[in-house]
């Protein structure tokens, strides 16, 4: 087999015949390794005080390995009030009692022997509006983002 890809995974049949006896059939099964894909990361918005989830999926052979930052904070189960539940393709990381200093920005990390990728997921509070990249922001920087638009807008017609 040459161009392998990892679509070339499955059961293969091997027949072999002749003219003297029946035909002899094996079969083989083909694993192709790869490394770790996200397939999909979901933010949330969770308000303060409430349970807060979020997930990353990622398909890999072997199975990828996770891990969660925030910053480069790297967050460890049940300290600091949060869960890292790992079960095959797909990771959680929850928050029982989301507080200010959880939102922003978290890092969910795929690793396996062949290689690592990463994905970056929001915790936002209510309220947060989102840019075209699914950043969080808050009201208040969203009013500075809108002012600053507008302004460079008035400013490029002189």
């Amino acid at each position: 087999m040459t161009g392998i890809t990892k679509d070339m995974s499955g059961s293969y049949d091997c027949i072999t015949s002749n003219d003297i006896s029946p035909p002899d059939v094996r079969t083989v099964q083909v694993t192709v390794n790869y490394p770790p894909v996200i397939s999909r990361a979901q933010s949330t918005g969770t308000a303060v005080g409430q349970k807060g989830v979020m997930w990353c999926e990622a398909s890999a052979v072997p199975l990828a390995d996770f891990q969660w930052y925030k910053g480069e904070r790297r967050l460890l189960n049940g300290f600091n009030g949060v869960k890292i539940e790992n079960k095959g393709k797909q990771s959680m990381l929850t928050f029982f009692n989301v507080s200010e200093e959880d939102y922003g920005n978290y890092t969910c990390v795929a690793m396996n022997t062949l290689g690592i990728t990463n994905a970056s997921i929001i915790l936002y509070g209510p309220g947060a509006i989102h840019d075209m990249n699914n950043a969080a922001l808050s009201p208040t920087s969203s009013f500075l983002l809108l002012t600053l638009v507008l302004t460079l807008s008035v400013l490029s017609k002189f």
